[in-house]
C-alpha cells in the first residue's frame, strides 16, 4: 500500500478492573449533565440501580434485542429528547452500544429515526455526547463509527462520524458473567475484525500492528475464557483483544466474512459472531498470501493452514453451526447472490465472485 496513510481515533479509553466505578468521573470529563442507558434486558436491573445512586441518569432504555432493532432506536431518541439529555450511554454488547449511538446521533434534530435509517436525510452535524461500555469481548463497537441496526426485515450497517463515542469504559469485571457460548461468540467475532482489518484493501501499519496482538491474545486465552468465565486473566486479555480488534478494523473496515454474516443472520437466525465464524477459516485458506502466513507466525502458528484449523476448532469446542446442513434448508444462488452483492465483499484482497462463494459454500455441505 506504500507509505502513505493517514490515522485517527478520536475515543478516550478507560481501560481496567473497576473502570465501570469511575462512571462519574468520566461524566464529569465529559461535561455531562443529564443522560440516559441503553442495555439489554440482562443489564436493565443494574441500570436502574444504576439510576438511583447517580442523579445524572435520568432513564432507561432496558429493551435493545441481540440483534438491535430501529424500534430499540426510536424509544432511546425518545427518552433522551423528552429528558433534554446531551449523552446517551450504551452499556452491553454491540446491540447496545448501537443503538446508544444511533439514537445519540439523531436526539437533536426534530426527524424520525426511519429518515435516516434509509439514507432520506444526512445525519445532523450536532449530536449527544456518546459513551461506551461494552460487556462483551467482541464487536470493539466502542471504538468505531459504526452502527448496525434492523428494521422489519432489513438489517442495515451504516458507517457514519456521527456514530463515533466521545468516550469507551472497558472493565473485564463486566464481562465475568457472559455465558461460554456467548463468550467464543464474541470472541470469534473480535478475531474476525483483527484478520479482516489485516487483510482489508485498506489495511494500515497501525491497525496491522493491534490486529496481530488481539490475534495473538485470542489463540491465548479464548478457550480458558470459554471455560472458565471468571477467569480474570483470561476475561482481561479478551477485553483488550476485543478493543484492538475494534482498533484494527476501524478504518480498514471488514471484508469478506462480516459481508457474508448479513445473509446468514438475515435469513438462518445466527448471532453475529457465529454468522461472522461460520466462513472465517475457510476465508483464512482463501486469503492466504504472504502477508498473512506472516501473521500466523507472529502469533506463534506455523502457518496460515494452523490459524484455520485453531479457528474451525474453536468453532467446534462450542458446538457452532459450521456446515450448511447445520442451518436447514438452504438457497444457496440467493446466500451467494447476496454475500457477494455486499458492499464489504469490496474490501477482500481475493475477489470473491458469486461463482467463487459457490466453491466455499460447497465445501461447508
Amino acid at each position: 500500500m506504500g507509505n502513505e496513510f493517514i490515522y485517527a481515533q478520536p475515543v478516550k479509553i478507560f481501560f481496567g478492573e473497576g473502570k465501570f466505578q469511575e462512571l462519574g468521573k468520566v461524566l464529569d470529563e465529559q461535561g455531562v449533565s443529564r443522560c440516559v442507558i441503553a442495555c439489554g434486558k440482562h443489564f436493565a436491573p443494574t441500570a436502574r440501580e444504576l439510576m438511583d445512586k447517580e442523579s445524572r441518569i435520568v432513564a432507561v432504555f432496558g429493551g435493545v434485542e441481540q440483534n438491535p432493532q430501529l424500534s430499540g432506536v426510536i424509544e432511546t431518541t425518545r427518552l433522551a429528547r423528552e429528558h433534554k439529555a446531551d449523552a446517551v450511554i450504551g452499556i452491553g454488547g454491540g446491540s447496545s452500544i448501537d443503538t446508544a449511538k444511533f439514537a445519540a446521533a439523531i436526539a437533536l434534530d426534530g426527524h424520525e429515526a426511519i429518515e435516516y435509517y434509509r439514507g432520506e436525510r444526512p445525519f445532523p452535524a450536532k449530536r449527544l455526547t456518546i459513551i461506551a461500555v461494552p460487556t462483551t469481548a467482541g464487536t470493539g463497537s466502542e471504538v468505531t463509527q459504526v452502527s448496525v441496526v434492523s428494521h422489519v426485515t432489513e438489517k442495515k450497517t451504516i458507517n457514519n462520524p456521527a456514530f463515533m463515542p466521545k468516550a469507551a469504559i472497558v472493565d473485564p469485571l463486566l464481562m465475568l458473567s457472559v455465558p461460554p457460548r456467548t463468550t467464543m461468540n464474541t470472541g470469534l467475532d473480535a478475531m474476525a475484525h483483527a484478520l479482516e482489518g489485516y487483510w482489508s484493501k485498506n489495511h494500515q501499519p497501525i491497525p496491522d500492528l493491534m490486529a496481530i496482538e488481539a490475534v495473538r491474545l485470542i489463540l491465548g486465552n479464548l478457550e480458558t475464557a470459554y471455560r472458565d468465565g471468571g477467569n480474570r486473566e483470561a476475561r482481561g486479555n479478551m477485553a483488550l483483544a476485543s478493543l484492538l480488534g475494534g482498533l484494527s478494523f476501524a478504518l480498514p473496515k471488514t471484508a469478506a466474512s462480516h459481508a457474508c454474516s448479513y445473509p446468514l443472520s438475515e435469513d438462518y437466525h445466527l448471532p453475529h459472531g457465529e454468522a461472522c465464524a461460520f466462513t472465517l477459516d475457510s476465508l483464512v485458506r482463501i486469503n492466504a498470501d504472504e502477508r498473512l502466513e506472516y501473521l500466523a507466525k507472529a502469533v506463534g502458528l506455523r502457518d496460515t493452514a494452523e490459524l484455520a484449523e485453531r479457528i474451525r476448532a474453536f468453532k467446534e469446542m462450542a458446538g457452532l453451526r459450521s456446515r450448511l446442513g447445520d442451518l436447514g434448508e438452504v438457497d444457496l444462488d440467493k446466500l451467494c447472490r447476496d454475500c457477494a452483492a455486499h458492499p464489504l465483499m469490496n474490501n477482500n484482497p481475493v475477489k470473491m465472485t458469486e461463482e467463487k462463494l459457490r466453491e466455499m459454500f460447497e465445501a461447508l455441505r
